[in-house]
């Protein structure tokens, strides 16, 4: 930031002196001091804005005092392991990493084993759980996010936020099995039907409102 500003120095000083030529020395010796503390001042406060801290959205809302859903440490458990199992193959029906996983097999072997949660096994049964609805604006790594057929049925999908727009689930035979795929994806977009936030129901997490927005 420095170097940006520092060949307009000479400049303005050339300008500077040429403009009060006639000037006596002290007069001028003056002029160059002040310039030289309003450029310093100017290149000072650049910096400190370069240099700020850039706040997190979870420190923003600290400082707001606004109630926020602080995640419980479990879901970095939840999703390491599920990126260690990206590849594993899809079978229907599957709930182990020695048979393969459908979604929902995926999904209960994760929070299973990772949170201590014992989930139903169909999507059909997980959309119905006593959890937290959550918006998709609102959505935190670890919640459970369900899909239907491009809006049109019943729930037949489920897989884990993991953040930044993205999910983990198992997907099909055909797409690799475990993987990560987008909800700004025009499939996954049309077919995201809801979320819930399971991980509240976990016993060391005080209950909390359902949250519903659109």
């Amino acid at each position: 930031m420095r170097q940006r500003f520092a060949p307009l120095v000479p400049f303005a000083l050339i300008s500077l002196l040429t403009a009060c030529a006639s000037q006596p020395p002290q007069a001028d010796l003056q002029r160059l001091e002040q310039a030289f503390s309003q450029q310093a001042a100017r290149e000072s406060s650049l910096i400190e804005l370069d240099t700020a801290p850039v706040l997190t959205v979870q420190q923003r809302r600290e400082l707001m005092n606004e109630q926020h859903y602080e995640m419980p440490g479990r879901a970095d458990g939840i999703l390491e392991r599920g990126f260690a199992l990206v590849g594993t193959p899809y079978r229907y029906g599957g709930a182990s990493t020695k048979t393969g996983f459908d979604c929902s097999g995926f999904v209960s072997f994760l929070f299973r084993n990772e949170a201590g949660i014992k989930l139903p096994r169909s999507t059909g049964e997980m959309i119905k759980l006593d959890a937290p609805v959550i918006g998709r604006s609102d959505l935190e790594p670890g919640d459970l996010v369900f899909f239907n057929n491009r809006g049109r049925g019943r729930v037949s999908h489920a897989g884990i936020y993991i953040g930044d727009d993205q999910f983990i689930h198992s997907s099909s035979r055909r797409s690799g099995g475990v993987r990560v795929d987008s909800l700004d994806d025009s499939y996954w977009g049309a077919s995201y039907m809801q979320a819930k936030r399971v991980l509240a129901m976990a016993p060391d997490v005080k209950p909390a409102s359902k949250i519903v927005r659109r």
